[in-house]
């Protein structure tokens, strides 16, 4: 019997072991929202998928090499077992010549780790409360100081945290607070400076190479009565009939003023860096009564059912479920070994349909329409793209013309063309960046070009060079290109005609 035919394998972990969904943990039984939602979007994407459930870490190669699928969708967030199994799940498949979206294995353990996670951030400059690591059967520091915030040091989800959790003055129920983490997770505890003030979520999505820190969300608390701590905990999560699940809205986007979202981007992308993420994160937030942002936590496994605040954070931005969905799909593809970019999965867009592929032979006239369209373009440079696009149509990638369109419906709506520069090592000329003029000021030329750069960079190129005109009508070509991170580069004076200099934007990658 042949295997199944399935692009994409969903594995998530079987909640309430054995016995079922009966037996689950509210957190370990939503994994099966999260299921539904990424079905519904590679169903709708026309994607090929199988959904897998598994209990154990040694269950996984049997079911991901059961199917020709190479694309594992994870969604495994416990195992029974050990309790660092469920990290390993990457490593695993990428051992089996598979590759996991989300995070990998090393980005998993840091993050899970509350302690070794504040080092690094601490390391990185980026500011999180003051903390300490109280192992079972220790007292906590004498001069500690109050309020704090006691946490099971390898849990996520907010398991083990509850209003107790909150420790303002009295130092016994700190030791008391301490010692039920201790028994009841076997584990040792997070003891951290509660900070007062507002709460924030930012969420990053990768996308080719390009990491985009999206609206921030704020928890709103104005229904807690005076003397609650104002965190989210297990029951806000994850309780539906608690008060802290019915009382702790989001706001999305936060009112925040641009100083402040400026640092909480700055933070948050930080601590991307800090713990080396990919694909998708959540960080958390404090902002303190003067204002000073303080990272909580960066979630590198966050919940991605529809109703969750990562979805919420996507429709802010404009971004389809399905577009996040195929993104982090085709981020794994491509971190495949000897992978080439598949055509099947079109770049992200933002509702607007518009798919990236390969340029075809019967694109040439829509294109060459466009160009004239533009009015930038002399009737020989327009003889040269007819050319480029005959040579790339016709020989592929060894003509030196990568040439790429946005296209919906059979209607062609830019086009990019780029390739290596001749005698060089790692640098790349964009050949060619048009928009139809009927559809301008929608993004398209940035979506164009950052699939370009992506490209580029996967091809190991270190340089991105662009030729403009020096025209007054250029102006906004120019300006787009500063926008996206080019710098002017050289000028040489009257090279296209009398008056009109040639510009070379380069960016380094």
């Amino acid at each position: 019997m042949s295997a199944p035919a399935a692009d994409v394998i969903i594995l998530y972990n079987r909640p309430g072991g054995a016995e079922g969904i009966r037996t689950a943990q509210a957190s370990e039984a939503g994994v099966l929202e999260e299921v539904r939602a990424v079905e519904e979007a590679l169903g709708a994407l026309g994607i090929p998928f199988r959904s897998e459930s598994v209990r154990f870490l040694r269950d996984i190669p049997a079911v991901v090499t059961g199917t020709r699928a190479r694309v594992v969708f994870n969604l495994v967030e416990s195992l029974e077992g050990r309790p660092g199994d469920v990290n390993a799940v990457p490593a695993v498949c990428r051992a089996l010549e598979r590759s996991a979206t989300g995070n990998d294995t090393p980005s998993l353990e840091l993050a899970l780790d509350k302690w070794i996670a504040k080092s690094l951030l601490a390391a990185a400059g980026i500011p999180t409360p003051p903390a300490a690591l109280v192992l079972p059967g220790e007292e906590p520091p004498a001069d500690f100081e109050l309020p704090a915030i006691v946490k099971p040091l390898g849990m996520d989800a907010s398991e083990g945290i509850d209003a107790s959790s909150v420790i303002r003055s009295v130092r016994s129920d700190l030791v008391d607070a301490l010692r039920r983490v201790h028994e009841r997770w076997g584990q040792p505890a997070l003891l951290e400076r509660y900070v007062e003030g507002r709460e924030i979520n930012v969420s990053l999505l990768e996308h080719r190479g390009e990491v985009e820190v999206l609206p921030p969300a704020e928890i709103d608390f104005s229904a807690f009565p005076p003397g609650r701590p104002r965190i989210v905990d297990y029951a806000a999560k994850w309780i539906p009939s608690s008060f802290a699940y019915r009382h702790t809205p989001r706001k999305i986007p936060a009112e925040l003023d641009e100083p402040l979202a400026a640092d909480l981007r700055r933070l948050a992308r930080a601590s991307w860096d800090a713990l080396r993420c990919r694909d998708y994160v959540r960080v958390d937030f404090r902002v303190d009564p003067a204002g000073r942002p303080w990272v909580l936590e960066v979630n590198a496994n966050p919940d991605i059912s529809r109703d969750a605040g990562f979805a919420a954070a996507l429709g802010a931005a404009g971004i389809p479920y399905e577009s996040f969905v195929r993104a982090v799909v085709e981020n794994a593809r491509r971190r495949l070994p000897g992978a080439l970019p598949d055509d099947s999965l079109e770049g992200l867009d933002r509702g607007g349909g518009w798919r990236l592929r390969t340029t075809r032979a019967d694109d040439r006239g829509a294109i060459l329409e466009i160009i004239a369209a533009t009015g930038r373009f002399r009737s020989d440079e327009q003889a040269v793209a007819w050319e480029v696009l005959r040579e790339a149509e016709t020989r592929g990638a060894t003509s030196g013309y990568h040439s790429w369109c946005l296209a919906r419906e059979g209607t062609v709506a830019g086009w990019v063309c780029f390739g290596p520069t001749p005698c060089c090592a790692g640098t790349f000329d964009v050949y060619w960046l048009a928009v139809d003029p009927a559809h301008q000021g929608r993004g398209l030329g940035r979506i164009l070009l950052e699939h370009a750069e992506s490209e580029i960079r996967s091809a190991g190129g270190r340089l991105s060079v662009v030729e403009t005109s020096s025209r007054a009508d250029y102006e906004p070509t120019r300006a787009f290109y500063r926008k996206m991170g080019y710098s002017e580069a050289a000028r040489l004076a009257g090279l296209y005609a009398a008056g009109d200099d040639k510009i070379v934007f380069l960016k380094d990658f």
